[in-house]
């Protein structure tokens, strides 16, 4: 899942600054499984801006409203009618960036970010996530017991360990497995510890982000 965190409250206090009404969107998507921008948050950041402006004594109004998801455009089309009867200064997106681009795109209306989106990643336990994926968009991990290299290693090194790690941990992350030491007992745990004698090219980084911005089209899914 897409893995975010609320920006700190003082600098989304500046975004509003010389508004008077806002609507602040969630999203039921990843941004609610990680607690970023699900209903719960909305409703926590919403009152933290009413409190925060009273109490400067310049009184902002937030309406409260989230999506089924802000990354398709049938639900992003459900704000229409909010955003035409209700004369809001602007909107607050509680989603990953993408959210906040599609609105934008949508209304001609400012919209704010209300989350950094971090990266790709699942939860090691309750209140921890941590990166698994790269997007690199050529998924090479079953070479390496299902584990990633490119998103795990700090240096993504794809033929082994780059020397610096040490107790298993990595040099430049102590606070992280060295993804290579994980590797290798993997693949001895599955009997396929000779397969990492084989030698992996330089990657071709023209599927990744280095590529330019990316798209899919399915052809059997479009109306």
């Amino acid at each position: 899942m897409v893995v975010a965190e609320r920006k700190p409250i003082e600098e989304i206090l500046a975004m509003v600054a010389d508004f008077k009404k806002v609507l602040l969107v969630g999203c039921k998507g990843c941004v609610t499984v990680c607690c970023a921008g699900g209903t719960k948050e909305v409703g926590i950041l919403a009152s933290a801006l009413r409190i925060a402006r009273k109490k400067a004594g310049n009184p902002l109004e937030v309406v409260e409203h989230t999506l089924e998801r802000q990354c398709d455009p049938e639900y992003v089309d459900q704000l229409g009618p909010m955003l035409q009867e209700n004369g809001f200064d602007a909107v607050l997106s509680m989603a990953c960036s993408v959210g906040p681009q599609f609105i934008a795109k949508k209304y001609p209306i400012q919209v704010f970010p209300m989350l950094n989106t971090t990266f790709i990643g699942g939860a090691l336990e309750h209140g921890v996530w941590a990166e698994f994926c790269q997007s690199c968009g050529n998924c090479i991990i079953h070479n390496f017991g299902g584990l990633c290299p490119i998103a795990r290693c700090s240096k993504s090194l794809m033929n082994g360990p780059c020397g610096g790690s040490a107790n298993k941990q990595c040099e430049v992350s102590p606070e992280i497995d060295c993804i290579w030491h994980l590797i290798y007992d993997r693949m001895v745990e599955l009997g396929q510890v000779e397969k990492l004698r084989n030698v992996f090219p330089i990657k071709d980084w023209s599927t990744s982000r280095d590529g330019g911005p990316r798209k899919i089209v399915r052809e059997d899914l479009k109306l």
